[in-house]
Formats: C-alpha cells, structure tokens, sequence
C-alpha cells in the first residue's frame, strides 16, 4: 500500500478497552467521533 501527501492510517485502541474503563464505556449510536489530523484537519464520524 502507497500513502500520498493528505492521507493517514487511523488505527485506533484494541477491541474493549473502553470495557476496562470504571465505569465501563463504549461508544453509543448517534455520538459523534472527532480525529484531528496535526491541526491540519478534523475527520468526524457519526456513530451507528
């Protein structure tokens, strides 16, 4: 796989640990997920 100039590879946490948090969290249908990018932008995702 080629990356180019303005592309990024978001990996994110490993399965569950918001389960290991107290209490407990986990993301919930309708919460809106923000990844800022260096300040260059904002990736914003609706959750399902």
């Amino acid at each position: 796989m080629r990356l180019r100039p303005r592309q990024a590879i978001a990996t994110g946490p490993p399965g569950g640990v918001g389960h290991g948090m107290h209490p407990p969290r986990h993301l919930q249908p309708d919460q809106l997920l923000e990844t800022e990018l260096g300040g260059v932008e904002t990736l914003r995702n609706r959750i399902r």
